[in-house]
Parts: C-alpha cells; structure tokens; sequence
C-alpha cells in the first residue's frame, strides 16, 4: 500500500461508475415546485453558464475547457438531450442530461442541482424524471458516474435509486481554479495547492 503524490496545481479523485441493467419498478413521483425545460441546440454560453452554476461547488470542469466547436457538437447532437430545471420564479436552479449517443444505452451525464436546494427532496424528484426519460423501449442500460469531489451523499444515493457499482479509477487533472476556468474561492472544502510558479 502506497500514497501516489499529486502535484502542485492538480486535484485527484476517485471516480465510481454505477449502472441499472433493468428499469426500476414505478413509484408515485415525487412533489417539488421545480419544473425542467428542454434545452434545444443551446448557444455554447449559454450552456456553460449553467453548468458552471450548478458544478462549480463540486469542480466541474470538463465542459469549460472544452474547445467550442467540440463543444457545440456534443450539445447540439440530437442524440443528447439537455434540461434545465427552473424553480417557480424562473430561475435556472439545475441541470439534467441524457446521453442516448451509445445504443442501448443512456448515459446520466450530469445532474445536479445548486446547493441551495441540497437536502430538500428535490434530488429525488429530479432523479424520478431522469429515469422516466432514460428508459426508453430500446435503452437496455443507464449507467451514470460520480466521484469524491462531489456531494459526500452523491454515491449513496446514487445507491439508493438503484445504481449498482461496477468500476472505478483514479482521475486527475489541472485544477480548473489554478488554469482560470473556475473562480479561485469555487469548492473551498477542496484545498487549493498553487504550483511553485504562482506562489
């Protein structure tokens, strides 16, 4: 047993792959204000400035330093379906996508919503709305990732709604907050280490 150093300016984390081979037996859905709109072909920005709100507290970062035509792609794919969840006011509040771009299968890309919201049930209802869109009669597998820089109960309730773990890796990669992409004060409880050329 050993410790793998990371250097200076990276983060690691643990990445944990969950699957359901077989959709859940339908409960009642659960109650929430909030509401999701379908987001067609969005503008790159626009996308972005959501994804930001809703995964900076947990470092998300793969779409920010995406280049823009490969991002433009991903999100204007008719095979990936984008949701923004709006509360009563209007405002966007979270996130849902559904990737259907491998056959048979849907993948949960990214779901979340912004901490304010944490611990009120939502969650649930936004999870209830994800499976009933993800399981379609030709989907076989939804499978959907998390990993220990994201909410301490993410893996668990992943668990809960009925995901099995099947792998995991190790991830690591350039802090999104040291390259610029997320701002220097985003996801304080993980400890930002400036690489010897910023200190």
């Amino acid at each position: 047993m050993g410790l793998l150093p990371v250097k200076p300016g990276e983060v690691a984390a643990i990445v944990t792959s969950l699957e359901m081979r077989e959709r859940p037996r339908p409960r009642p859905m659960p109650e929430s204000p909030l509401r999701l709109v379908r987001w067609e072909a969005p503008s790159p920005d626009k996308y972005r400035t959501l994804f930001a709100r809703v995964g900076s507290p947990w470092l998300w970062f793969s779409r920010l330093v995406m280049e823009e035509a490969r991002l433009t792609a991903i999100i204007h794919d008719p095979r990936l379906e984008i949701f923004a969840v709006v509360d009563p006011r209007g405002i966007e509040v979270g996130m849902l996508e559904l990737d259907f771009r491998e056959a048979a299968t849907c993948e949960l890309s990214f779901v979340g919503l912004v901490p304010e919201l944490t611990g009120a049930g939502h969650g649930r209802w936004l999870m209830a709305h994800a499976l009933m869109r993800a399981w379609r009669p030709d989907v076989t597998r939804v499978w959907v990732h998390t990993c220990t820089l994201d909410h301490p109960k993410a893996l668990g309730f992943y668990r809960a709604s009925g995901f099995v773990p099947f792998t995991r890796a190790i991830e690591t990669f350039a802090d999104p907050r040291v390259t610029g992409h997320l701002p220097r004060d985003a996801a304080p409880h993980i400890p930002l280490i400036d690489p010897p050329s910023r200190r």
